[in-house]
Parts: structure tokens; C-alpha cells; sequence
């Protein structure tokens, strides 16, 4: 009976003793029940979900450069007051840097899934919120230069793609380890990609468009005075080609991603440690860099706010950046100067 009652205590719940694994076996359950016991010299790195251990420096460093971006988007958002920017974007780079604090504990225990989700779950999702800063600019650049020559209303853009990220967002979060996980969080990534392709096309209108109004002659009469001087600076256009560099960043890092995620984590891409070093980190590094370099706060100053509520004119401009119907001819430029100064 003292026999039989040291072996019961030896063993799980499954019948698994975690000190005498079956290391031989090819059976996936067994497997699956014996990896919680697993330690790095005792299981087979197969036994894995990522067939790897991430390497600590590379990883700590892409950490550690999400960090300085963080703090810097934290002080440009407080400090120009670019609320739904600052909040969009911070959780972005705040997920990123929680998915690589995964995947360094993911080199001190591979086995443990807990450590493979933390790394999965932040990096996939993180940046469909940096797309969604992406899009709040979107609108208020248009408002700046004209939403005359758009084919949708400034606050539009926020509302359509802020939408489709909200439901990548989910599809992506709610995908996990299995099989119907990873295809749910395949149609997440793909559902990103179809709205930035959609982004990219409706933007390359506007400026097509934006474009031939400026060579007819008829741009200047749909451009709002309130923001001729934030037009005419270097900084409004370097921040609106940061933007696209943003965006494409990220569009490249998203197809990686569906294509790595395509063959399931077992695949060879999934399991190919430089590819991801070069295709996930420099790429979102690269578009947090350009969209703190660029701060839509120091682009639009004051008039953020403004170009958010898609203000056109100059009525209850003041305290509370009220929007009215758009005035033409001399009375709109008078008041808009007047108006801009005191902003």
C-alpha cells in the first residue's frame, strides 16, 4: 500500500510522472500533457510551439528602442494634447514591447504556452491600434488641405477605418494556439491588409484629385484659410510622408505575418527566427520612428483639435473649436486671420 500510494503521488492527474517523460514518444497528446514538465536540457525543442529559443540581445533591444518611442509619444501627446493619437498609439508600442518581454521569457522556457501567448497575442494585435493613429491624421490632413477634392467627409475616414481595425483587432484577439485560432487570427491580419489597401486607394485618390484641382486653377477656392500657414510649412509635409511610411511599414510587416502565420506555427517561416528579426521589429520600429519624428502635434500645433471636429471655418473657433458652415471671399479671410492668431 506504501508502494502503491508513493507511486499515485509520483504521477499527475493525467497518469504523467514529471520525472520519468516519455521523451520518445510521437503521440501529440502525450506530448501536449508532458510539456508543462519540460525544461530546456530535457524536451526536444519540437515540442514547442515555436520551434526555437528567441535570442535575448536582439529581442531586448527591440524592446528597449519601443520603450524611448513610448516615452517619447507619451510627452508630444500630453504636451500638444493629441488625446486619441497619444492612446492609440501607446497601446500599440505598449503591446509590442509586452510581446517581446514574451519572447525573452520564451528563450528561458520555450515549453511553457503561457510565454508562447504573451509573445503571440500583443505582437499580432499591437499594430492594428498604430494603424488606427494612422487613420485619426488621415481625416485632419484633409480638412487641412481641402475636403473638397475627397470623396468622403474628413471624419469619415476615422469612423470606416478605425471600424475595419476595430474588427482585425478582434478577430486577431480572440485567435489563439489552435487551429481554429490561427485561421481566426489569419482572417484578422487579412481583414487588416483589405483596409489598408483600401486606405492607400482612397488616399492616392484625394491627392490625384487634390492634384488636378491645384493645375485647373480651383484648388485655392476649396483650401480653408484657417490652415494656409500650417500648409505652407516643411513640417506638414514631411509629417504627411511619414505617414505613408508609416503605413507601408506596416502593410510589409502584415503580409509576413499572414504569411507566416499561413502555414500554422509548425511552418518553416513561423520557425525561422532572422525572418522575423527582419520583417516584424524594424518594421514597426521603423513606423513608430516616423510617426514620433513627424508628431501630429508639432505638424498641427493648435489646430489638431480644429482639424478633428473638421472645422472649416472660423464661428466659435475660441474655447471650443465649434464647427460651422463653411464663408467664402474677403469676410472668411479677414476672420480667418484673426483667427488663427488667436489660437
Amino acid at each position: 500500500m506504501d508502494v502503491l500510494r508513493i507511486i499515485a503521488r509520483a504521477v499527475d492527474e493525467n497518469g504523467i510522472d514529471p520525472d520519468n517523460l516519455n521523451l520518445t514518444t510521437t503521440d501529440p497528446r502525450l506530448i501536449q500533457m508532458q510539456k508543462k514538465y519540460c525544461k530546456i536540457d530535457l524536451c526536444p525543442i519540437e515540442w514547442a510551439t515555436m520551434h526555437y529559443r528567441p535570442i535575448i540581445p536582439g529581442n531586448a533591444a527591440y524592446a528597449g528602442c519601443l520603450a524611448a518611442l513610448l516615452a517619447a509619444q507619451l510627452f508630444y501627446g500630453i504636451r500638444k494634447k493629441t488625446w486619441s493619437y497619444m492612446g492609440a498609439v501607446s497601446m500599440g508600442v505598449l503591446g509590442e514591447i509586452v510581446g517581446y518581454i514574451g519572447r525573452i521569457m520564451l528563450n528561458r522556457n520555450p515549453f511553457l504556452m503561457n510565454n508562447f501567448l504573451i509573445n503571440l497575442i500583443p505582437l499580432t494585435i499591437a499594430p492594428a491600434l498604430l494603424t488606427a493613429g494612422i487613420y485619426l491624421c488621415l481625416g485632419r490632413v484633409i480638412t487641412a488641405i481641402g475636403s473638397g477634392n475627397s470623396r468622403l467627409k474628413p471624419k469619415m475616414y476615422s469612423i470606416v477605418f478605425v471600424g475595419c481595425d476595430l474588427l482585425a483587432l478582434v478577430l486577431q484577439a480572440i485567435g489563439g494556439s489552435s487551429d481554429m485560432g490561427v485561421k481566426i487570427m489569419i482572417a484578422g491580419l487579412i481583414s487588416q491588409v483589405v483596409s489598408m489597401v483600401l486606405f492607400f486607394l482612397i488616399w492616392g485618390d484625394f491627392i490625384l484629385r487634390t492634384r488636378r484641382a491645384k493645375l485647373s486653377g480651383s484648388l485655392a477656392r476649396t483650401q480653408p484659410p484657417l490652415y494656409d500657414q500650417l500648409r505652407s510649412t516643411k513640417t506638414f509635409k514631411f509629417f504627411q510622408w511619414s505617414l505613408f511610411i508609416a503605413a507601408i511599414l506596416i502593410f510589409i510587416r502584415c503580409l509576413y505575418r499572414v504569411a507566416e502565420l499561413w502555414e500554422g506555427f509548425d511552418g518553416e517561416l513561423a520557425n525561422h527566427e532572422s525572418t522575423f528579426m527582419i520583417f516584424e521589429g524594424p518594421m514597426i520600429i521603423g513606423a513608430v520612428l516616423a510617426m514620433t519624428v513627424f508628431h501630429p502635434g508639432r505638424a498641427f500645433n493648435d489646430l489638431w483639435i480644429p482639424a478633428g471636429k473638421g472645422v472649416h471655418s472660423i464661428n466659435g473657433l475660441g474655447d471650443s473649436a465649434a464647427k460651422v458652415e463653411p464663408m467664402e471671399g474677403d469676410e472668411w479671410n479677414h476672420r480667418a486671420d484673426t483667427a488663427y492668431h488667436r489660437v
